[in-house]
């Protein structure tokens, strides 16, 4: 038996798990306020490569904040938390790729590791189940068996080895499902195919000490080599729930925002559409508007859009407008003069706010008239940057909602002259002013 055979024979077969992603070709960063999602991610993948996980964890992060619906930058991150030993993160954030649509086995198979780790195996039952179809025999057996089902383990790698994929890690993990099933006997002759003879007592030591059921953090970092480490969990600002995509976006504009009415008592204020505020002097928003602003490089002139978080509120104002072009009601209405504001979307940051109301201009003739107007508020503790087009007449804003919402976009109209509470400053055409 040859010296490479003999150190390949004592290695345990573990399940497959990688870190390393195939991407795009990445370049330097290019953002002024924050590393570009390129530049993060190609940061993150070097760390990870190294063995340094922690660095991994913070440039994976910052490439997510970048580009936060791009499944496989979530699976990077996922794959940095779960090295990092930090299960309920990596738990999370592989969902949240799953849900963006990365499929891959071992996403998968991370996945469900991350969810035994954390004593989620009714969570690690019905994601193998679901995509047991796409797994190899040889991880789904073994996933399973640490699941908590390791007589369904053995079944299905035993047939694996009959077929005929009769490998080292099929042999493994066998033995080692053997092992959490309790069958020792079967595990000690299993794991003495391919573990040397004076080791094998050692193996089964080792198994011994991993197999009791409440051990199933162990069993997990012990099979991936890892430390596990007390888990804050995953910022909050990178929960997937925080980035819905324009679908989502639009769906629940058409559900929640109320709709516009020719004689509002509330002079189409919607103050309780919004989250309360904290008062001003609960605390500081440089830190929260600092974060914001990490997220101003666009991915691929996507824009990424705030759930529900949507109406809002101006100081009044004297609108600037070009001159009169009679291209609608909603237009001629405009030129006539008028305090109402049109909200047509609300953001993470100033660079999305205004390439949306870039796209809003193109999508939408009426507003070509019109004044642009971001308003600057914290929600929550959170930034928002929301977008308005100003200086329509009353029915002119009713007319304009109409057209936004039969197009399948979130509108809603206000009195400049009362701003809701959350609102920071104003910036109207590249001058700020402050809000009242």
């Amino acid at each position: 038996m040859s010296i490479e055979t003999k150190a390949r024979n004592k290695r345990f077969v573990q399940l497959a798990v990688t870190t390393a992603l195939a991407t795009t070709a990445l370049t330097a960063c290019t953002g002024k306020t924050a590393p570009s999602h390129a530049y993060s991610a190609e940061h993150a993948e070097k760390a990870l490569a190294k063995g340094k996980a922690s660095k991994a964890v913070q440039h994976a992060e910052a490439a997510v904040l970048a580009n936060p619906r791009e499944g496989h930058t979530r699976t990077l991150l996922a794959n940095a938390y779960l090295k990092d030993g930090r299960f309920a993160s990596a738990a999370s954030t592989f969902a949240e790729a799953i849900e963006l649509g990365d499929t891959a086995p071992r996403t998968i198979i991370s996945y469900t590791l991350a969810q035994i780790a954390i004593g989620d195996q009714v969570g690690a039952l019905t994601t193998l189940n679901r995509f047991e179809s796409a797994l190899d025999p040889a991880d789904f057996g073994l996933a399973i068996a640490l699941a908590g089902r390791p007589d369904q383990g053995v079944h299905v790698l035993s047939n694996a080895l009959r077929a005929g994929q009769n490998t080292p890690k099929v042999r493994q993990n066998l033995a080692y499902s053997y092992a959490l099933q309790g069958n020792w006997r079967a595990a000690r002759v299993m794991a003495a195919e391919d573990v040397p003879a004076g080791e094998v007592g050692d193996r089964m030591a080792q198994w011994a000490a991993m197999v009791r059921p409440e051990a199933f953090t162990a069993r997990v970092a012990s099979l991936l080599g890892v430390t596990p480490q007390a888990d804050p969990g995953q910022p909050r600002m990178l929960a997937l729930i925080n980035h819905p995509s324009v679908d989502m976006l639009a769906a629940g504009d058409a559900t929640e925002l109320e709709p516009v009415t020719e004689a509002s008592a509330r002079d189409f204020a919607f103050a309780g559409e919004l989250p309360p505020v904290e008062s001003e002097s609960a605390s500081d928003d440089s830190a929260d508007a600092a974060l914001a602003d990490a997220a101003l490089v666009p991915a691929a002139g996507a824009t990424r859009f705030v759930a529900k978080e949507i109406v809002q509120q101006t100081p009044a104002s004297t609108p600037k407008r070009a001159a009169s072009r009679t291209t609608s009601p909603a237009t001629s209405a405009l030129a006539a003069g008028g305090d109402y504001n049109v909200q047509l979307g609300s953001y993470f940051s100033m660079s999305d706010a205004n390439e949306a109301w870039k796209q809003f201009r193109k999508r939408y003739p009426e507003l070509e008239d019109s004044e642009r107007v971001i308003t600057k508020a914290r929600v929550n503790g959170k930034i928002y940057y929301r977008v308005a087009a100003a200086g329509f007449a009353k029915s002119a804003a009713q007319s304009m909602c109409r057209t936004v919402k039969g197009k399948g976009g979130g509108c809603i109209a206000y009195a400049s002259a009362r701003p809701l509470p959350g609102a920071i400053n104003v910036v109207k055409n590249d001058v700020r002013v402050a809000a009242r």
